[in-house]
């Protein structure tokens, strides 16, 4: 037999609306009523229902949407939206979409109001995309956005301040004696590859570096992104002595490539990557890079979008800037 809310509001000694606050997360009950609901539920093993919960008005689910090609960052997003899901007994919808669609702000909206959510976790390119973040307003749809950024005063904004750590990891290859630097770029429609190539850029002028044109390609964020600059880069007249590629996926293709082509990394060509995704521990040799701890970012955005929908505190904008990994992949210039 089912064990209902009643069940719980008797054990504790409480009425159900008191449950449902608690359940809910709302403020002002009383600290001794709370712990003895919580008590009952352990006891009762209670898990309330999802659709008594849209019934009475009640959040019960949210959404992931995204568009990215990166399955590493993909995964550990779900990772952290899900564990906080769990933690705060929602369920999660996860639903893969093409941002470059005609339709794409009816799509969200229509999935959004068909399965009843009560929020969504946005991640680049979709985050970034005004008219979408318009049509949401409109709808009165709530959501947090993750962009690249510096940071921002929107409370609804997670800020990844990649444009520092692209600065960091160029400022390392500097230091190291490099100065024919090349850069291979990601998806032109992700604000983060912008952010990186433009922190590349900054350093290289702050250090009176002349950038040379032939050694800035562009890309996707993709292993045969990096194979193909990489092989473009060094059948060149001039050569590069250190590649920044703008993720991982296209730094272990420009290792592939040095690889089939007989030179050496790091001792003939250093190479850097971004993300600290699983490409650059399983290289070798292992990855240079800007830790970026994408689970921790997508747990930080979805208790702000639970704050947000459940109006139980202020959500606060936060920024994140991924820290620099030193391995194996780059050394001084021979």
């Amino acid at each position: 037999m089912r064990v209902t809310m009643m069940d719980v509001a008797q054990l504790a000694e409480v009425s159900s609306k008191t449950v449902s606050r608690v359940i809910n997360k709302e403020q002002y009950v009383c600290p001794f009523k709370k712990e003895r609901v919580w008590q009952a539920i352990k006891e009762l093993n209670y898990h309330p229902s999802v659709t008594a919960r849209q019934l009475c008005g009640a959040p019960s689910s949210i959404g992931f949407v995204y568009d990215n090609p990166n399955s590493h960052y993909i995964i550990e997003c779900q990772k952290g939206i899900l564990e906080i899901c769990l933690q705060e007994g929602l369920e999660l919808f996860i639903r893969p979409c093409q941002a470059s669609s005609n339709t794409i702000c009816d799509d969200i909206i229509a999935m959004v109001r068909r399965s009843q959510m009560a929020g969504l976790v946005l991640t680049p390119p979709l985050s970034e995309m005004p008219t979408l973040l318009t049509r949401l307003d409109e709808e009165n749809i709530c959501y947090i956005k993750i962009i690249s950024g510096k940071g921002c005063d929107d409370d609804r904004t997670i800020c990844i301040n990649d444009f520092k750590a692209a600065a960091d990891l160029t400022q390392y290859l500097i230091d190291l004696g490099h100065k024919d630097i090349a850069f291979i770029q990601g998806d032109k429609a992700h604000g983060s590859a912008f952010q990186r190539f433009a922190g590349y850029l900054a350093k290289l002028n702050k250090n009176k570096i002349c950038p040379n044109e032939d050694f800035i390609l562009d890309g996707i964020f993709s292993f045969e992104s990096g194979v193909e600059g990489a092989f473009q880069l060094l059948t060149g007249e001039n050569k590069p002595t250190a590649i920044f590629a703008c993720n991982d996926e296209i730094a272990a293709g420009c290792l592939f490539t040095a690889g089939f082509m007989g030179i050496s990394v790091p001792e003939q060509l250093s190479i850097v990557g971004f993300e600290d995704s699983p490409f650059s521990r399983q290289t070798l040799p292992g990855l240079t890079t800007a830790k970026q701890s994408t689970e921790l970012v997508a747990k930080t955005a979805t208790q702000l979008l639970i704050s947000l929908i459940r109006k139980n505190t202020k959500p606060q904008s936060r920024v994140f800037t991924p820290e620099l990994v030193v391995r194996d992949s780059a050394c001084p210039v021979n």
